[in-house]
């Protein structure tokens, strides 16, 4: 197939990129490399430098195209909050000049990467696809927004979407051949929680920040649903597959088991052999004590399960920035 990722130069969207590669695609990545790096493209893909409103248009317009795996998108949530106008013009006003440049290509199957930020604070956990939308900032709320929007244009115009709702992603992919760094975390402006505590290890941090540590939880720090980048990528592949012309499915990608903060820093002591400090400081507000997904509406219509555990995802990750030191 002929493929167009747009954020192909991103954190997943450089992985989903090799892994669709592996499997024998042909695959044009657009991306404006705002956030991405032009090095994280995989050698066989095409980079067009560009946004949507831009170039969407002129990339289809060449013809060819089967699909669209669209990740380009802004993702901070503090951003967000700070700078709502600019998460709703990038993230949904982009999207809807993507949606239409596949319109007029005639391009029927998108699959678009979604969050768990769409659903907030959420009532109960595991959290299914059936439970209330509410998200609690600009960002949550712009991609709650394409999700509709996909809806709508699979009933009005026959384009079929399927969006993937991640819960946190982390690790890398490491090519098997020699040294070569594959694709990782590189964000500027890092929230994530395992690549924030592997800076303590390089000397980068001093400590790791716990906020809060009297939840209702077994040891009193939050707990997430972790999920590995490369089985991430793979639940990608299968929903291209499934994607049908005049529908739209939301899947939640996640293992279905949290990890705790404190948990998560324990196994990065493990894999790096540093001590990691740690300091406890106040709660954040808005964050919620468990955040896990149900994603057995996958593993039942897709066959999807994820493969790699805690453990594999702070390796990995590990792994890849030493690759890259």
């Amino acid at each position: 197939m002929k493929l167009l990722v747009t954020g192909g130069a991103g954190y997943v969207g450089s992985v989903v990129t090799a892994q669709l590669l592996e499997a024998g695609n042909e695959v044009v990545v657009l991306d404006d490399l705002s956030t991405g790096n032009a090095d994280a493209v995989p050698a066989g893909a095409r980079l067009v430098t560009g946004t949507l409103r831009d170039a969407a248009a002129g990339v289809l317009a060449g013809g060819g195209f089967d699909a669209v795996l669209h990740f380009a998108a802004m993702s901070l949530v503090g951003e967000s909050m700070q700078k709502p106008g600019l998460y709703w013009d990038r993230n949904l006003g982009e999207s809807l000049a993507l949606l239409e440049a596949m319109r007029a290509a005639g391009v029927r199957r998108i699959v678009f990467s979604s969050t768990a930020a769409t659903y907030g604070e959420p009532e109960s956990t595991p959290i299914l696809e059936t439970d209330p939308t509410r998200p609690t900032n600009p960002y949550g709320a712009s991609k709650l927004a394409i999700d509709t929007a996909l809806a709508e244009y699979a009933r009005l115009h026959g384009i079929g979407g399927i969006s993937l709702r991640y819960f946190n992603v982390a690790g890398a992919r490491l090519p098997e051949d020699g040294d070569a760094p594959g694709q990782g975390e590189r964000h500027a402006v890092e929230t994530h929680l395992i690549p924030n505590v592997l800076k303590v290890a390089l000397g980068e941090k001093d400590k790791v920040t716990v906020f809060g540590e009297d939840y209702p939880t077994p040891d009193g720090t939050c707990v997430r649903d972790y999920i590995h980048v490369v089985d991430l990528g793979m639940a990608h592949l299968l929903a291209l597959d499934a994607c049908r012309p005049g529908g739209h499915e939301i899947f939640n990608l996640g293992n279905g088991n949290g990890s705790s903060v404190r948990e998560v820093i324990e196994v990065c002591r493990e894999v790096t052999g540093h001590p990691i400090p740690a300091e406890v400081s106040p709660r954040r507000a808005g964050d919620p004590a468990v955040l896990v997904a149900s994603a057995e509406k996958i593993k039942s219509t897709l066959g999807w399960k994820p493969e790699r555990d805690l453990r594999a995802m702070v390796a990995d990750a590990w792994a890849f920035i030493q690759r890259r030191r």
